[in-house]
């Protein structure tokens, strides 16, 4: 018998790293929620208005129905929630300057600078993991990102509809 190491089948390597690439994805998820819990507290807010000020950050500005479908609230929830972070200085509501019955939510100026000092070392780190990549990786680290979210935007549907 030779003392040479075989190697494992391929198919078996395939198997424990997509094992380890589905447990580091979910540890991921546990990381990203944890420090997403960490800005909602030095921010004094609670997770989903922390998820509808991202909304608003990301874009101009929404309508209350519009922020309520995109976080999945009632319009109860959703004009309690724009109650609290109106008072708290981190957005303002207008009325629509098309349909004065309608009222437009904006982020401050105050939050978006806010979201930049709480968020900017975790874009900085992550721009700096990115460069590491090729163009050809990155194709494919955008694919695989694109098509999860995709994935997980699905399930939020079937969650819902199941209700």
């Amino acid at each position: 018998m030779s003392s040479e190491q075989v190697s494992p089948p391929q198919e078996s390597k395939e198997t424990e790293l997509r094992r380890q690439l589905g447990e580091q994805i979910r540890a991921l998820q546990s990381a990203t929620e944890a420090v997403d819990a960490a800005t909602a507290d030095r921010l004094g807010i609670n997770r989903t208005d922390l998820h509808c000020l991202d909304v608003l950050t990301q874009r101009e500005s929404a309508t209350p129905s519009q922020l309520g479908a995109a976080l999945g609230l009632t319009t109860g929830s959703v004009t309690a929630m724009l109650d609290r972070l109106a008072r708290l200085g981190y957005l303002t509501r207008e009325p629509d300057p098309n349909d004065r019955r309608k009222s437009v939510v904006r982020a401050t100026t105050a939050i978006r600078r806010g979201a930049d000092d709480l968020y900017g070392p975790l874009a900085e780190e992550g721009a700096a993991l990115l460069g590491r990549y090729s163009l050809p990786e990155l194709e494919l680290l955008l694919d695989f990102a694109r098509r999860s979210r995709e994935i997980q935007e699905r399930q939020v549907r079937r969650l819902r509809d199941a209700e």
